[in-house]
């Protein structure tokens, strides 16, 4: 199997584009560059009052780059995935370069609950995939990872496209040459994605999502 080397990963996401395969099985992967673009404004995240009561019940364990490949196993665990076998070690080598990272919320039986990946260049952070096994999962990750990207001086969080479920977090569509002109500030400025710093309370994450929503 040929991977997609870390070095075109990174020029790709430089100029906005991303891989893509049709099927897990599929043994071709092809890049996209979206008309339309999905972003999830940092300050604009939307901390439903459903959800402050779910983080403050603290139902998972919140970890950050604690199990790259779980999470990657988990976003291609469903019946249509777009992440093959070569997107999924092209990304794990991504990682152990330092550009790919991870979050995960794990059960009290120790057991991957849900997660989110993604790529980080300068200031940019590219949401690459996310999965759920319990009910909010997906959702906590999001809002523990934006928590994060604000505290590493992030700028832009790249969601690729726009879903009902995005939207309901704050999520907006922008041009492709909107995106391009907020990428190429993004990558203007840098940003260190921190794994080591310390996890946040329930009660200040949903004080800081509060804040600056």
């Amino acid at each position: 199997m040929q991977r997609i080397s870390p070095d075109l990963l990174v020029q790709a996401y430089a100029q906005g584009v991303f891989p893509m395969a049709d099927s897990r099985e599929s043994a071709d992967v092809f890049w996209v560059d979206p008309q339309l673009r999905g972003v999830l404004p940092l300050d604009g995240f939307h901390l439903s009052r459903s959800l402050r009561r779910t983080i403050r019940r603290a139902p998972f364990d919140i970890s950050f780059d604690r199990d790259f490949d779980g999470v990657i196993a988990g976003c291609a665990d469903r019946d249509e995935t777009w992440i093959n076998d070569e997107i999924a070690a092209s990304y794990g080598l991504l990682h152990r370069s330092g550009l790919a990272h991870s979050i995960e919320l794990w059960d009290e039986d120790g057991a991957l609950a849900g997660g989110v990946y993604g790529v980080s260049l300068g200031a940019a952070f590219f949401g690459e995939s996310m999965f759920s096994r319990r009910r909010d999962a997906s959702k906590i990750a999001l809002a523990y990872l934006v928590d994060r990207l604000q505290s590493c001086g992030y700028r832009l969080f790249d969601t690729q496209f726009i879903t009902p479920h995005l939207a309901s977090l704050g999520g907006v569509e922008i041009s492709r040459a909107e995106y391009r002109k907020r990428l190429a500030a993004a990558l203007s400025e840098r940003a260190q994605f921190r794994a080591d710093l310390p996890i946040p309370t329930p009660d200040q994450l949903v004080q800081r999502m509060t804040q600056t929503s």
